[in-house]
């Protein structure tokens, strides 16, 4: 149980670092977590519960963003300065160095340009396009523009430039052109792969709670306009992460891989874990990572997931699609009338404890402990064709010497798979086969 104390893997800071290979369809990026001490949001004077309970709410807040019932910008649910990730890319010729939220649920990069009609304060300098000789403009009538939805693109018909605007759900902001630029990664030899060509948007006009540290955001999603989706054949359409419980310490590390190796297969000789794999489901917006729960057990009680992916807008009310998976919310939330049930499944196993309430309100199922250990049930998370073993560190947080929570919790929306559960798998993402695998291994080693 002592193990769960290392269990503070909130957020993350991508510090672009190429490992093992120049090849630019294969290079692993360093994830640096938030309450590291290698982090610039390090604060020592934090203590684990203030890092977890900050953790949850932006989970919390996060999770909204992926409701369609009433929202008519797809990101509105998105807290500006709440990110998961912050990721350094350098951009334009020259180059300069850009620190900004990287998000696997937001498809159009942006960063702050000059020149500003209003620009947040930004640690680092920012990106002046007048002075890249590799800016360009798209067109209002440009496939990439058209690639907008109508809520988020508009034109400025006397120049004939796309323009794109995002607004979120804490009255953050942003404005500006869409436009195409060289992004580069550092290599470990020195030399960086540059992509050029990469579609942008170039904010001129933003505003609200965005972080000092950050430029802005970088769209790792599953869209047309992501950055994934537009290095695609450069990375062989595959990358996979590797997220460690022990991100929070100084020789915690976790990563994220792109290109043809990135995807684990067969057999793990050191671990002797295999591979499984689950189908993506195909479904809009294509922004998300869709997959199919069909059932999680605990112990040897097994119960069928009853959430559907019905939406408001969509027709379609079936179990195919009915979770997504995502690396930037902490929490793992599942649909109520199902929770209900697995929770009473998960307190009836759970020894040595009785079910408290959460203290801060935000965690359903706490267990409590007197002098005798805890001892906490397997749970294991059916995906289709695939069985995937939770650790108690995926399944619970310890939140003081004597009371652990379970890290998942009710939602009457859309159900996410989230990155407490996938701590110390090397989770692969095949945007050619449309699959996602899961390998259990110890992400600390993985660099």
């Amino acid at each position: 149980m002592t193990t769960l104390t290392l269990l503070t893997t909130l957020f993350f800071f991508f510090l672009m670092t190429l490992s093992s290979s120049t090849n630019p369809k294969n290079f692993t990026i360093e994830l640096i977590h938030r309450d590291s001490p290698h982090s610039p949001l390090y604060n020592p004077q934090t203590n684990l519960t203030d890092r977890l309970n900050a953790a949850f709410l932006r989970s919390i807040s996060r999770s909204r963003r992926f409701n369609h019932n009433s929202q008519t910008d797809l990101q509105s649910g998105l807290i500006g300065a709440g990110g998961e990730f912050f990721m350094s890319i350098t951009i334009g010729t020259p180059p300069i160095n850009v620190l900004a939220i990287a998000d696997t649920g937001s498809d159009l990069t942006w960063i702050q340009c000059k020149p500003c009609q209003q620009c947040y304060k930004e640690n680092g300098p920012i990106f002046d396009k007048t002075q890249s000789s590799t800016y360009k403009s798209l067109p209002c009538e440009s496939r990439h523009c058209n690639s907008l939805s109508t809520n988020e693109r508009g034109c400025d018909e006397s120049k004939n430039v796309c323009k794109y605007r995002y607004s979120y759900g804490d009255k953050s902001f942003t404005k500006g052109d869409v436009a195409t630029e060289t992004i580069s990664i550092d290599s470990a030899s020195g030399s960086p792969v540059s992509f050029p060509g990469t579609v942008f948007g170039c904010g001129y006009n933003n505003g609200g709670t965005f972080d000092e540290t950050g430029s802005g955001i970088i769209g790792l999603g599953g869209g047309q306009l992501s950055l994934i989706s537009q290095l695609g054949s450069s990375i062989s359409n595959k990358f996979s992460y590797c997220l460690s419980h022990k991100s929070s310490t100084v020789n915690g590390t976790s990563v994220i891989n792109l290109g043809t190796s990135s995807i684990p297969s067969g057999l793990d000789k050191a671990s002797s874990h295999v591979v499984i794999s689950t189908p993506l489901v195909d479904k809009e917006p294509k922004t998300y990572y869709y997959l199919t729960l069909e059932a999680i057990s605990v112990g040897k009680t097994k119960i069928p997931y009853t959430g559907s992916s019905y939406y408001p807008n969509n027709d379609d009310v079936s179990m195919e699609g009915n979770i997504i998976i995502d690396s930037g919310t902490t929490l793992t939330l599942l649909e109520s009338g199902f929770y209900d049930r697995f929770g009473e499944a998960v307190e009836e196993a759970v020894t040595g404890a009785k079910r408290v309430s959460d203290p801060q309100g935000l965690l359903s199922h706490c267990f409590k402990s007197g002098s005798a250990e805890i001892g906490l049930p397997e749970i294991t998370v059916h995906f289709t064709g695939a069985d995937v073993k939770l650790s108690p560190l995926n399944a619970f947080v310890k939140m003081s010497e004597d009371m652990v929570c379970m890290s998942m919790i009710p939602t009457t929306e859309v159900a996410i798979f989230g990155n407490f559960a996938q701590m110390d798998f090397l989770v692969g993402y095949d945007l050619e086969t449309r699959r996602v695998s899961f390998q259990r291994m110890d992400c600390t080693n993985t660099i």
